[in-house]
């Protein structure tokens, strides 16, 4: 998926699957390797302390893994509007599979920084990717794939948006009952 996407598609389409399939034989090992090495930077480089980076990268993964069945939900919403298919497996498929690129480079987040930039650049080509696959998996018209991709991927930044607040959200809290349960808060 990563070298030749535009090959790949029409053979992910084909493939059968249910959600769960997908979730566990593609996406969880995939989406998982991004807050194993994101910890693996806190613990190398010690930029936080141990028990955020473990509360950061649980939630990370579980977020990603709800992003993926919004923006799923939202892209099987709108397939038929755009001349497509509504079928949610197919539109799982389509969002889990363009994530590839962006999940692989979830390697590179255990170097602070530099991972950052490299996870941007994997982001974008999973972009990229996503529309690719449009045609083939979501069965969206040619003439049609690109405006229905920038709809997904505006739902999908504000997605990603929302996520990103909750999940400075939770972890406030977290640290913030933490404390109070300590009596660190006090002192």
């Amino acid at each position: 998926m990563i070298a030749q996407p535009a090959q790949e598609w029409p053979i992910v389409a084909a493939e059968p699957g249910t959600t769960t399939s997908i979730l566990r034989g593609y996406v969880v090992p995939l989406a998982i390797i991004g807050p194993v090495f994101s910890l693996a930077g806190v613990l190398i480089f010690g930029h936080q302390g141990i028990l955020y980076a473990i509360a950061a990268a649980v939630l990370e993964f579980f977020l990603e893994l709800l992003a993926l069945f919004v923006v799923a939900f939202i892209a099987d919403t709108l397939a038929p509007s755009f001349g497509g298919t509504k079928d949610f497996v197919s539109a799982f498929k389509w969002v889990a599979y363009a994530s590839t690129a962006r999940w692989v480079a979830g390697i590179f987040e255990i170097i602070p920084v530099f991972g950052s930039l490299i996870l941007l650049v994997a982001s974008l080509y999973s972009l990229y990717t996503l529309y690719l696959g449009t045609v083939p998996v979501e069965r969206i018209p040619q003439e049609k794939a690109l405006g229905f991709t920038i709809v997904v991927i505006v739902a999908y930044i504000v997605a990603i948006a929302i996520i990103t607040f909750l999940l400075g959200i939770l972890l406030g809290l977290f640290f913030i009952g933490a404390g109070v349960a300590t009596g660190a808060a006090t002192r």
